[in-house]
């Protein structure tokens, strides 16, 4: 398998969810903020916001006793493989977001690190655990993908510049996941940046209405389990 950049073997652009992926990688430890459950959730929120931005999900204008249920549009699944599977899956019948966020979730990490690792961002390697045990680790690629993420995102949480809409989603699904201040080393936390990023998070992007939709209701719902995570967390 090819790790030119220039050349993956999917050559289509990147999809949100590997852009927020290699934000979220530490580059220092070769490990992700927020691994886990709250990282399932985003990657299920990003390649939503994704289809959505394609026009291949709705979701209900208003809740109804199953939640807010995603619908599909359209009859071919998409071309990306990173996002046929949710599509796939509200194909099949409508779901909740936070149900189908929960479920996607999970089968979404490894794909997208692949790909990470396909493009050349992320880079496999082997290292020995005490000296002793063998362990196969991820490293930067070297590329210079991920800097630009994170001055990307860092100008407009910081220092207040108006965002392209992929920026924009970008930092809205970071502040929605909770993920934010764990990047503070690049990306410095602040009351002004968790503002902005709020801000983010509600802001009407002028996309099309649907994509609109499907956006917002996606960034509720990951503040939404973000805080009932962190109640059960604080209770046990």
């Amino acid at each position: 398998m090819s790790t030119d950049p220039s050349h993956p073997t999917d050559p289509t652009s990147p999809t949100l969810a590997e852009d927020l992926l290699l934000l979220l990688f530490d580059p220092r430890n070769g490990v992700f903020h927020g691994e886990g459950v709250p990282l399932f959730h985003v990657l299920a929120g990003a390649v939503l916001v994704d289809l959505a931005e394609q026009d291949r999900v709705e979701v209900a204008a208003t809740p109804t006793w199953r939640g807010r249920p995603v619908t599909a549009r359209g009859d071919a699944p998409p071309a990306d493989a990173l996002l046929r599977p949710t599509w796939e899956r509200v194909a099949r019948s409508p779901v909740d977001v936070q149900q189908l966020i929960v479920e996607t979730g999970p089968v979404l990490r490894p794909a997208t690190v692949d790909r990470l690792v396909e493009r050349g961002h992320l880079r496999r390697e082997r290292r020995k655990v005490l000296g002793l045990l063998p362990v196969t680790a991820l490293a930067d690629g070297g590329t210079p993908r991920r800097a630009e993420l994170v001055a990307a995102v860092r100008a407009t949480l910081v220092d207040g510049a108006e965002p392209d809409a992929r920026t924009a989603a970008l930092a809205g699904l970071l502040s929605a996941s909770g993920s934010l201040p764990a990047l503070h080393r690049e990306i410095p936390w602040s009351g002004a940046v968790h503002d902005r990023g709020r801000a983010l998070q509600e802001a009407d992007r002028g996309t099309a209405e649907a994509a609109e939709a499907v956006r917002r209701t996606v960034v509720a719902a990951l503040a939404t389990m973000v805080v009932t995570a962190t109640a059960a967390g604080q209770a046990r």
